[in-house]
């Protein structure tokens, strides 16, 4: 029995559904026109927050952190960050004291 799932690639009869697709010329990039010229004040995005408490930053971190926090599953980043709030209070603390 094959599996459903199973990854074949395209088939020819794929190929035959996208064929009437050509491949783009320079004119017709020249032509084209953008999501937001076609379509103006369509995409709003999700806006300012009303009363921002955090604030988003690029941050690498070590593979082995990243899959022990997405291990537990969604909410991974919000783990990381609790984790990194309980390192700086303890640090605060052992400092004041």
């Amino acid at each position: 029995m094959k599996r459903a799932d199973a990854k074949k690639g395209y088939t020819a009869r794929d190929m035959r559904a996208v064929s009437d697709n050509p491949e783009w010329t320079k004119g017709d990039f020249a032509r084209a026109k953008t999501f937001d010229e076609v379509f103006p004040g369509l995409r709003k995005g999700r806006g300012p927050n009303k009363a921002p408490t955090k604030r988003q930053v690029t941050l690498r971190l070590s593979p082995s952190v990243v899959d022990y926090f997405k291990a537990a599953g969604p909410g991974w980043q919000s783990r990381i960050d609790e984790a990194l709030v309980k390192v700086v209070k303890r640090k605060r603390s052992s400092a004041a004291g």
